[in-house]
Order: structure tokens, then C-alpha cells, then sequence
């Protein structure tokens, strides 16, 4: 069951819509053009994840695109809307996305949509991801030279991370991570990636540098505080595609899939650890509390 919820000044709560029927105008610049933007977020047992932290970066995209968007408290009180009109679900995953709007009428679209999760995700954190590098085709400096491509925001224009997802299915592998030209590691079409290291007794978790253009990744910023608390060193890149085949894990991480573990990089296998594994999964669920 898909729920609908319009950010509407004549509701305060939200205005819940059939998603039946047709909600959005085919003039809506979202749809022609792909103005606009969207977070992702998880709810388990009825309870939204990470929320303060995905408004803030939807909030951080607004301004990227110049584009105003409804309040944080209105979005809080939309999404209580949806996951209460939701039959319950253990995994239930929300939606907030915005449009510049119908052309020519100043004003946004705006709502929240929220869906049972489907059995993917699930299967991939369970089972790992065989993965392929892909080059995004520009260099790791582009996004502080060219703020302009929106590298750092989450827009709709997500054409090309899902061919990149086809591709690498019609090439027998499950996901992507995306490499610069210059040679290092970026991120994936939906995901963050995270290696972790072992020596000496000292655990340590990396992310690739956030200054390369990608997406700040909202459950890699709540693993990072919670894996600190917890004892864990912290580093952030630069990352080259050999960091990763010597790990001793690495993952995908997003809001929906959580850690999904990579088994193999470009058909080469590499070590995935399930007692990191798990330890990972419970600071982000700790983490993750709003």
C-alpha cells in the first residue's frame, strides 16, 4: 500500500491524497525536467529514522537548487500523516520529495510518500553485493570547480545512477561504485561506501572524502558517531580501488539497504566479515535515533 501526503497550507497535518488517482500536473517541472529533490529515510516498528538529519540535508539541497521548500516542522508532521495512515509494517520507507513546481506558478510541489519495503534490501544486507567500478567520468576536483553540477545535492536527476544499476545488472553483478578519472573512489548510484581495517586490535572505519563530490551520506555521519563512541578509529580518503580489495570488509551503506556487505569487486572476491558486520548494523541502529 503506497500513502500520499501533500504539504498543503490548508492542512496542517498534511493532505492525504489517493495514489490512485492522478496527483501530479504534467507541466510540474519535476516531471519534465527533473527540477527537483528527495530524501530517503527507513521507519522500523513505526518509527522514523534519521529524520532531523535527512530534513537538514534536504534543507542543505534547497538551497544548492534555490528552491524554496516547506518548513522542517510541516515535513515532521506530514511524515506522522503517513506512517499513521500506513498499515503497520516492520520496515516501512518514506519519501520526501519536492518539485520546483507547476511551471510558471512559483510555487513547489511537495509531499511525502511512504511504501512497505520491498525484499531487496533486505536480501542484499543479508547476503552482500558483488559489485563493479564504473567511471562517473570527471575528476575528483570537478564539484569545488563546478558547483553548478549540484554533485553535492540529491536531486531527481537520477537517470544515470540508475543505468549505471542496469548496467551492472546486465553484467552480472548486483551494484556500483563510481571512480573518478583520476582514479578514486567515489560513492555508489544509492549508497555510501565504508572499509574497515584490523591491526593491532585497533578497528578502523573509512569513507572516501566528501570533497570529491559526493552525496554526505546521513547513515555514514550516524555510523561514524556511533563507531567513535564506540572505540573505532575514523578516517576519511582519499580512497583508491586497491584500498578496498586489501580491507577486511567493505560495505554499501544507505538509509533503506543499511550495510549491505561487498563479496567481490570487478569479479575479484574480498573478505566480508559478519562479526564487523554485525557490530556495524547495531551503532548504526543506535545511531540512527532522531
Amino acid at each position: 500500500m503506497t500513502v500520499l501526503v501533500f504539504l498543503d497550507p490548508a492542512h496542517e497535518n498534511g493532505r492525504v491524497a489517493d495514489p490512485a488517482q492522478p496527483q501530479l500536473m504534467a507541466t510540474d517541472l519535476g516531471a519534465t525536467r527533473g527540477d527537483g529533490i528527495f530524501e530517503s529515510m527507513l521507519a522500523v516498528d513505526g518509527v522514523a529514522r534519521k529524520v532531523g538529519a535527512h530534513l537538514d540535508r534536504l534543507a542543505k539541497s534547497a538551497r544548492t537548487m534555490e528552491l524554496d521548500i516547506p518548513s522542517a516542522d510541516a515535513w515532521r508532521r506530514a511524515i506522522a500523516t503517513a506512517l499513521a495512515e500506513h498499515p503497520p509494517a516492520e520496515e516501512i520507507v518514506i519519501k520526501l520529495l519536492v518539485t520546483r513546481g507547476v511551471e510558471g506558478a512559483d510555487r513547489p510541489t511537495a509531499w511525502v510518500q511512504a511504501d512497505a519495503a520491498g525484499p531487496v534490501g533486505r536480501k542484499q544486507r543479508q547476503e552482500g553485493v558483488d559489485i563493479l567500478l564504473l567511471d562517473r567520468g570527471y575528476d575528483s576536483s570537478l564539484a569545488e570547480r563546478a558547483p553548478w553540477l549540484l554533485l553535492g545535492a540529491k536531486t531527481l536527476s537520477y537517470a544515470v545512477n540508475m543505468t549505471a544499476l542496469r548496467y551492472a545488472r546486465a553484467h552480472g553483478a548486483d551494484d556500483v561504485i563510481f571512480t573518478s578519472t583520476d582514479g578514486l573512489v567515489l560513492e555508489g548510484p544509492t549508497s555510501t561506501v565504508l572499509m574497515a581495517t584490523e591491526r593491532d586490535g585497533v578497528k578502523t572505519l573509512v569513507t572516501p572524502l566528501l570533497e570529491n563530490g559526493i552525496l554526505p551520506g546521513t547513515s555514514q555521519g550516524a555510523l561514524f558517531k556511533a563507531a567513535a563512541a564506540a572505540g573505532w578509529q575514523l578516517g576519511y580518503g582519499p580512497l583508491q580501488p586497491h584500498h578496498l580489495l586489501e580491507a577486511d570488509a567493505v560495505w554499501l551503506v544507505s538509509s533503506i539497504r543499511l550495510l549491505a556487505p561487498v563479496k567481490s569487486i570487478d569479479g575479484t572476491p574480498i573478505p566480508v566479515s559478519a562479526p564487523m558486520t554485525d557490530e556495524l548494523m547495531k551503532l548504526l541502529a543506535e545511531g540512527s535515533q532522531d
